[in-house]
């Protein structure tokens, strides 16, 4: 009796810590599948204990409950930081997103724009700076964890005229994010069916190499890659 309460109280508390815990991981105890063997007399058990051949029904489901809870008497929790945590889809060790570099607003006005988050909201804003390649000018403000960058038109060419032309108060032209490796990046995502608006990447407003990707592959967003 006292035998069959220690069993029902253990199980309790399995089931309990079960339900709470989610990175639990099992080995198996060695010791309990060969005495489940012998114990029951089966022709043969699996090591995850649920195919088992034995000459009664009871027999089998004997001798698995006993692989299971030689199982469970030897759990191990396992806890990973997030560094060390695998999510499903991300690249793993070939490429690894980083952190948000910047949030780009086109402005008609870039002296004003400057002025308001400089002079209003007393952010810490730079001088301008063209970027003929682009077709833009380009303001940063810097934030304490990211920075906005304020783009203006430079020549008849410039993406930012044609997004003025449709939004004429301006508003949020893209999102950049950073990565370790931009070419794996790139290579990684065209497999993925993400689109880019360029073939090879071109160096940006910091002097490293972007890639910027198509926003019909990112839910509408202009999303642009810089490697960090």
């Amino acid at each position: 009796m006292v035998l069959f309460l220690q069993q029902c109280a253990y199980s309790f508390l399995v089931k309990h810590q079960l339900a709470h815990e989610d990175n639990l991981t099992f080995k198996f105890n060695t010791n309990a599948l060969a005495h489940a063997r012998q114990r029951y007399r089966t022709v043969r058990i699996s090591e995850d204990g649920k195919d088992v051949e034995n000459d009664s029904n009871a027999g089998r489901a004997a001798a698995a409950g006993a692989v299971r809870r030689g199982c469970l008497v030897t759990a191990a929790r396992r806890r990973f930081s997030s560094s060390k945590a695998v999510t499903p889809g991300i690249p793993g060790s070939l490429w690894k997103l980083g952190r948000l570099n910047h949030i780009a607003i086109a402005v008609p006005d870039l002296e004003k724009a400057a002025a308001l988050y400089r002079d209003v909201l007393g952010a810490q804003v730079s001088a301008a700076v063209p970027l003929p390649e682009h077709g833009v000018y380009t303001v940063f403000v810097e934030l304490g964890n990211t920075k906005l960058e304020l783009l203006h038109p430079l020549g008849d060419k410039s993406p930012i005229a044609g997004f003025l032309q449709k939004n004429k108060s301006g508003g949020m032209h893209h999102i950049c994010i950073e990565v370790d490796d931009i070419n794996a990046a790139i290579a990684d995502l065209k497999e993925k069916k993400i689109r880019t608006l360029s073939e090879q990447t071109r160096i940006g407003a910091h002097g490293k190499p972007v890639m910027f990707l198509h926003p019909k592959d990112c839910d509408g967003v202009l999303v642009e890659l810089e490697e960090g």
